[in-house]
């Protein structure tokens, strides 16, 4: 039997201080792009940020580009967690909006790159024979009876995500609308129940 290596306490320090280094560039970035765009964000002021020499975004991401695609990354991955098989169209969208408003960046990251590509330039045409997974969802639970048959997915899908984004989008109103800070709990809560309420009537009446 072969016993693998073990790897030696200094490089274990090292993979460490390596991945802190990566996730304080991400953290640092995602700050960096929401305020000022992909196109605006300097990568002195991304490092300066996370506190360490610019020279290692190239090294960690092969630049600029590289970190914003792993900002991406990073968030589907917490997409993947969102979602558990089974999980309610309610849950899930109360989900969205909990994830958002922990992570306010990363809606404002996305608010601003449909500012500064108000024509989607930036987006390749979809490919007609490939179907997002998030519209396979709503199509399966619409099959299922979850959602009014009236609804088309594609923009219903438009429509929950817009809602997602309103505490971070537009504080504003929110403020306007109801006195409450749009990041407070209390706002939270009550928006999450009115939420559910709104879910609940995509489905179709009771024959």
């Amino acid at each position: 039997m072969t016993i693998p290596a073990r790897r030696s306490p200094e490089g274990e320090a090292r993979q460490r201080d390596a991945e802190r280094t990566r996730q304080a560039l991400i953290d640092a970035a995602l700050i960096e792009f929401a305020a000022k765009g992909r196109e605006g964000a300097r990568v002195h002021d991304i490092a300066a940020r996370a506190g360490v020499n610019k020279q290692l975004i190239s090294y960690y991401f092969g630049g600029k580009d590289g970190l914003y695609e792993a900002i991406g990354e990073q968030w589907r991955r917490t997409e993947d967690a969102l979602a558990p098989p089974g999980m309610s169209m309610e849950d899930l969208a109360v989900a969205y909006l909990g994830a958002g408003g922990e992570r306010r960046d990363i809606v404002r990251l996305w608010a601003r790159e449909g500012l500064d590509h108000p024509h989607g330039e930036n987006v390749p045409d979809p490919d007609p024979d490939v179907v997002p997974p998030e519209i396979v969802d709503l199509e399966r639970r619409q099959a299922e009876g979850e959602i009014d048959p009236e609804f088309d997915p594609r923009y219903l899908l438009l429509m929950l995500m817009s809602l997602s984004a309103t505490d971070v989008v537009m504080p504003h109103q929110v403020k306007t609308f109801t006195g409450l800070d749009a990041a407070s709990l209390a706002f939270r809560r009550r928006y999450a129940e009115q939420l559910r309420v709104l879910i609940r009537h995509l489905a179709p009446p009771p024959e």
